[in-house]
């Protein structure tokens, strides 16, 4: 059982509300989910949808053919109703967008339906809700916990309004949709209780508060303005200080004040603000001060599509600022890898003493996925600083002490009689400004060379799954996991296919855990596959191993690959 809804209208139409509801009750129900939004950068009109994908097995990406399609408005049946599978239906009101004459569309009169059996006409969408679960054979029981969830506060009439219009439009849906031949399988287990519904930037955002995150700054701007937005209704119950800044500028040298105060501190933004952070991520390298960096990616350059998806910060991600120093790039494939690389560049940052980059997308930030809970066993927790009695006890303090692995130790200032110093100039063992070449090259040596490969073998290599040894590789990075995931499931039925994903970028994963290098010069065909115009990983891949891809899937027109999109181009270049 495979099912795609899409729910097409404009801004404004509560298009989002309707999608992440009907998510939800798949999820209770116990379905495997996933979930993608396109939407444009405008509070009112435009065209919008959200796509919604079931099943009774697990799945990480959107089709390009749609099984039910919900249009409020007259552009989501001119642009998506060739979408619909054979046995496909579109669902609309004719009072609204005027009559369609085919015979896939299906006439539901939200509006109707809403004012009469729930009392008030806003209560539409909750009848486009009822009409899509009548379609697909579902009880409403679930939906019903989520309405009374919803709108406890606003009284009885109102959960009552809405029950009963989801009612109304479940009941006009199984009468009237002669076409409609869709049944949910069944599900052989109960969902388990830890099951959770989750996007990227929640993801993140919940890694933040699991490793011990206290203080997060940042100016929105989209796709990262999620994660201030979860942090911030997650801050009175943890004890983080969340602060919307004034800008990109002062809220990353607001995160390196709190980490340099002894908290575990955070900030994230998009491309142009991180390109206004250049200066503070210099600035935490130098004073080896730690910090966490989420950059969500979009389109650019300048402002470029502000609300779509793409992969081409990359480069900017691990060249930006200036000087040479170690840096940490993460790029999470899945909101459950978010969490954990979260965990995982709080934990490097602090402990090298580094600024840690978690890179995602658009795509990957307003995604949605079901997983069976996180495995808080996992996370680390280490505090690295020096403090209290061990503090005390020290007979004398050097922040930027030479050391064998490069890594000094980091005390607060004001917690004991030690003077804790550092500075934006060289400086020496103690934090105080010099300029003669001997200390400038030993503290060169110090927060590079002696730091970076500890820092290199704490990088896990790239993901294989496939075959062992394949005859075609698919190789990607970030939010291309779940693509290029289902499409070795797909291909791997008449060819031999793997895939290898890569999650840790910088510093690049050494082959001695695993010999990537090894699959990807064995296999007859190896296709590197990026959201971006001019293949910026591949790059890297060849500048840090040798290797140079002759094949290359490149999408950059601000959406994400779809399943069959992407199968097609694999099978073009096979």
């Amino acid at each position: 059982m495979d099912y795609s809804i899409k729910i097409g209208g404009e801004a404004g139409q509560g298009i989002q509300t309707v999608g992440e509801t009907v998510a939800r009750v798949f999820s209770r129900e116990g379905y495997h989910i996933f979930t993608h939004q396109d939407y444009e950068s405008r509070v009112r009109g435009g065209h919008n949808f959200f796509q919604i994908r079931v099943s009774d097995a697990p799945i990480m990406a959107s089709r390009s053919m749609v099984d039910i399609l919900v249009a409020f408005d007259k552009v989501s049946i001119e642009q998506h109703a060739k979408e619909l599978t054979e046995t496909g239906v579109a669902i609309y009101d004719s009072s609204l967008l005027g009559k369609v004459e085919t015979e896939n569309c299906l006439d539901v009169p939200f509006a109707k339906l809403a004012v009469e059996q729930g009392g008030d006409r806003i209560m539409a969408n909750t009848v486009a809700i009822g009409a899509v679960l009548g379609i697909l054979g579902m009880k409403l029981d679930v939906l019903d916990e989520i309405i009374k969830e919803t709108f406890m506060k606003k009284g009885d009439e109102v959960i009552k309004g809405n029950i009963n219009a989801a009612v109304a439009g479940r009941d006009y849906a199984v009468k009237n949709c002669a076409r409609c031949r869709f049944s949910l399988g069944e599900v052989h287990e109960p969902p388990p209780q830890n099951k959770v519904l989750i996007n990227g930037v929640e993801g993140i955002g919940f890694g933040a508060v699991a490793s011990g995150c206290k203080f997060y700054a940042a100016y929105p701007m989209t796709p990262s303005t999620g994660i201030l937005n979860y942090l911030a209704d997650k801050g009175k119950e943890y004890g983080i200080v969340v602060e919307q800044a004034e800008d990109e500028i002062a809220a990353i040298n607001m995160a390196l004040g709190a980490s340099f105060a002894g908290v575990r501190a955070m900030t994230g933004t998009a491309g142009g603000g991180f390109a206004l952070m250049v200066e503070g991520l210099s600035l935490a390298a130098m004073t080896e001060t730690p910090v966490v960096i989420a950059l969500g990616q979009r389109p650019a350059p300048a402002t470029g599509l502000p609300t779509r998806t793409e992969q081409g910060d990359l480069s900017f991600a691990l060249y930006a600022s200036h000087g040479e120093f170690p840096r940490l790039v993460f790029a999470p494939g899945t909101p459950e890898q978010a969490f954990y690389l979260t965990n995982k560049a709080f934990d490097l940052s602090e402990r090298y003493q580094i600024p840690a980059i978690i890179i995602f997308d658009q795509y990957l930030a307003d995604c949605q996925w079901t997983f069976d809970g996180f495995d808080l066993d996992r996370l680390k927790y280490t505090d690295y600083r020096v403090r209290g009695e061990a503090l005390n006890n020290l007979t004398g303090y050097k922040r930027h002490a030479f050391t064998e692995s490069g890594v000094s130790p980091l005390a607060v200032p004001g917690e004991s009689r030690h003077l804790v110093v550092t500075d934006s100039d060289e400086h020496d063992e103690e934090g105080h400004i010099v300029e003669d070449a001997e200390t400038r090259i030993k503290m060169v040596d110090k927060r590079l060379f002696r730091k970076l490969p500890l820092i290199r073998a704490e990088v896990e290599p790239p993901l294989l799954y496939g075959s062992e040894k394949p005859d075609i590789v698919l190789v990607g990075w970030g939010s291309n996991y779940g693509i290029m995931k289902e499409a070795v499931d797909i291909l791997s039925k008449d060819k031999n296919i793997a895939m290898l994903h890569f999650s840790e970028i910088f510093p690049f994963p050494s082959t001695d855990k695993f010999n990537y290098l090894k699959i990807l010069n064995e296999a007859r065909l190896s296709i590197c596959i990026e959201n971006n115009a001019t293949g910026q990983f591949a790059r890297l891949v060849r500048a840090e191993t040798g290797f140079e891809f002759k094949h290359k899937i490149n999408k950059y027109d601000g959406r994400p690959f779809l399943v069959e999109e992407l199968v097609e181009e694999i099978k073009k270049k096979s």
